[in-house]
């Protein structure tokens, strides 16, 4: 597994945390060898949220506490591919029907799928704006709602990331 990814998952939202380690671990069991699945991101503060959200050419529409990265309960994928066989996985790719290991199933499905039937909501289902690499747990809150928390003193401070309370 990718070492930079486990840290990112220590970075989630404390109620979410030990399932996105679990669906992650099963997620990268899925990919065949020289396959690996990394978190791109999963905690973003609300200054890196801005600094996206500033960038051209647009990658967000999300300012600083819209985004469900700044609440710990999102994160983004990317694939990364050891296409030499050295071990060092020198590709990234946001490949949607690229299949590595050759089962006929493009390695984005698999992982999609997986955690789709893990509740986590995906990003390429969305009406307006898709985002392929983007998935979340929202509890059933919106942004503002959780804002509303952050603001209102209903969170819990850990490692000095305010996590709201679900």
């Amino acid at each position: 597994m990718d070492q930079l990814s486990l840290d990112r998952i220590k970075q989630a939202h404390p109620k979410v945390r030990a399932q996105l380690l679990k669906d992650y671990t099963d997620a990268n069991n899925l990919l065949g060898k020289g396959a690996r699945l990394r978190l791109a991101y999963v905690y973003r503060t609300p200054e890196e949220q801005d600094a996206l959200f500033k960038k051209k050419p647009k990658v967000t529409s999300a300012k600083a506490w819209q985004s469900i990265h700044n609440y710990g309960l999102a994160f983004d994928i990317v694939l990364l591919y050891d296409n030499n066989g050295d071990g060092k996985f020198e590709e990234a790719s946001w490949s949607m029907t690229r299949d590595f290991d050759k089962d006929t199933i493009a390695d984005w499905n698999e992982v999609t799928k997986l955690f789709k039937s893990r509740g986590w909501s995906w990003g390429g289902d969305w009406k307006s704006f898709k985002d392929n690499p983007h998935f979340e747990m929202n509890f059933g809150l919106t942004w503002r709602q959780m804002k509303a928390k952050i603001d209102s003193g209903d969170f819990v401070v850990e490692n000095g990331v305010k996590y709201i309370n679900i």
